[in-house]
């Protein structure tokens, strides 16, 4: 399976709300804990983050495909309901 390359920032509140999403959705589905993960922190690996096509972070991608990429309206609940379609569209690609 391809993984998922999970761009955030150390400090930044929605990777931390992303980041307790996911676990969350890995507990409820076993599936999603399937998905590997490669998370880039965003200003440790500029040049890196600069080979993709987003503003804020957290964003997913698969290979260059942006799954998801944070909106600062969206509350906890949208960010784990974008995230979840996230993972399951990274399944389907498999």
């Amino acid at each position: 399976m391809q993984p998922v390359t999970l761009f955030y920032l150390t400090g930044c509140p929605y990777c931390v709300k992303a980041k307790r999403a996911l676990e969350e959705l890995k507990e409820e589905n076993a599936a999603y804990g399937k998905v590997p993960l490669d998370w880039i922190e965003e200003s440790r690996e500029p040049e890196l983050a600069g080979r993709y096509d987003y503003y804020y972070v957290p964003s997913l991608f698969l290979g260059e495909r942006k799954l998801y990429e944070a909106d600062p309206a969206q509350d906890y609940a949208a960010i784990k309901n974008s995230l979840r379609a996230a993972l399951d569209m990274a399944l389907k690609a498999e």
